[in-house]
């Protein structure tokens, strides 16, 4: 699956009904979690005695590829939050529904994928350890470009903040637009300039 070695392969089904009893899980949780996934299987495990051209990592030993059938594709991203919140494991989501997969992974938060064709799908090995296997994985995912001096999460944390200024500043543009008195319209504008400097 996904062009990754032969060597990590594994086939090992994780049942909804051991999730739920050993992770205790809330019947409204369950049912949300019902909803939305179908099946799943641990599909591949990368580590040094899988792959052993890598070396292992200072924080990271062993990544798992998780493949999760989906019962709808506008499924509710917590539902996979929650299983990689509950499993203390790296764990690489395949996300398929109706010969379409999106790559998913938790790193400080949820990033996915774009959808595309199961067989257009490809994952590389990239990097010398498991944490930098891991660490291209999520900037690949997460479409992230991390900027000279930050780390992976640095650069996350960052372009969240970015993120949340630009909704900020598209908010009170409209708002300025709209805006009739002079006196507000000249305050709205000062507070604009204020986050596109923070920006």
């Amino acid at each position: 699956m996904l062009g990754l070695p032969k060597t990590t392969e594994i086939a090992k089904q994780l049942p909804k009904k051991a999730i739920f009893q050993k992770f205790e899980l809330k019947p409204a949780q369950r049912d949300r979690f019902d909803a939305d996934i179908s099946k799943m299987t641990l599909v591949n495990a990368i580590s040094q005695a899988t792959v052993p051209a890598l070396q292992q990592g200072e924080n990271i030993t062993n990544i798992y590829v998780l493949d999760v059938v989906l019962k709808k594709p506008d499924y509710d991203p917590k539902n996979i939050a929650l299983l990689s919140n509950l499993i203390p494991q790296k764990m690489l989501f395949v996300l398929r529904y109706d010969g379409k997969l999106q790559l998913a992974i938790y790193h400080t938060k949820l990033l996915c994928g774009s959808w595309m064709p199961e067989s257009n799908a490809e994952l590389t090995l990239t990097g010398t350890t498991i944490d930098a296997v891991w660490d291209n994985w999520v900037r690949s995912i997460g479409d992230i470009e991390v900027e000279e001096g930050n780390t992976l999460t640095e650069q996350i944390t960052i372009d969240d903040e970015r993120a949340k200024l630009l909704r900020q500043i598209e908010t009170l543009e409209k708002k300025a637009r709209a805006e009739k008195q002079p006196r507000k319209k000249l305050e709205l504008f000062e507070a604009l300039k204020e986050l596109k400097k923070k920006l």
